[in-house]
């Protein structure tokens, strides 16, 4: 092989690693593509959408209420579930009327408005406040009929948040921000 090929060879092997070790820096520090598995998140997200996830907007604040997260599932941390924030830490949370109460005051915001939040599982029973401990979440899909969220497994420990989703990136015709 002649100098010169050697030369192209080298330049292109070298651009690959560096485009190699850019996407592997972007991908764990700053935005993560994830697909919608389960109608859990119905009518928001759908199964086969694909989103991207900012995953270092909780660096720099805290998570809101009524912002769609991805975190890892407590009762087994290699799966990601994406889920409605509902509840925050050191709050009483009941679900009545298919609404929610946060420390015995209706929410009101317009992504939980929109949902009839059913009381069911072990954290979710008709008449029941749960308190949010320190330091964890509470997390239910927008499709309550049909989501196995907080009601059923308790609480998103707070270093489980992977981060928040924000757009959905294909099928194109669904291309839209996440709210």
């Amino acid at each position: 092989m002649d100098n010169k090929v050697k030369a192209v060879i080298k330049e292109y092997a070298e651009s690959l690693l560096i485009a190699f070790v850019l996407a592997m820096i972007i991908r764990t520090f700053v935005v993560q593509a994830f697909k919608i598995p389960t109608g859990s998140m119905r009518p928001t997200l759908i199964e086969g959408d694909r989103i991207l996830v900012n995953k270092f907007i909780y660096k720099f604040r805290d998570p809101k209420r009524g912002e769609v997260i991805v975190f890892k599932y407590p009762e087994d941390t290699k799966l990601a579930f994406i889920k409605r924030l509902i509840g925050l830490s050191n709050e009483s949370l009941e679900i009545k009327n298919g609404r929610i109460f946060i420390n015995d005051n209706i929410i009101d915001d317009k992504n939980l408005r929109k949902n009839y939040y059913y009381n069911r599982g072990d954290y979710g029973e008709g008449g029941q406040k749960i308190e949010i401990p320190d330091d964890a979440l509470f997390a239910l899909g927008d499709n309550s009929a049909n989501s196995r969220d907080s009601r059923y497994w308790g609480f998103v420990p707070r270093k489980n948040l992977i981060g928040k989703a924000m757009l959905v990136y294909w099928p194109p015709y669904r291309m839209r921000i996440i709210e």
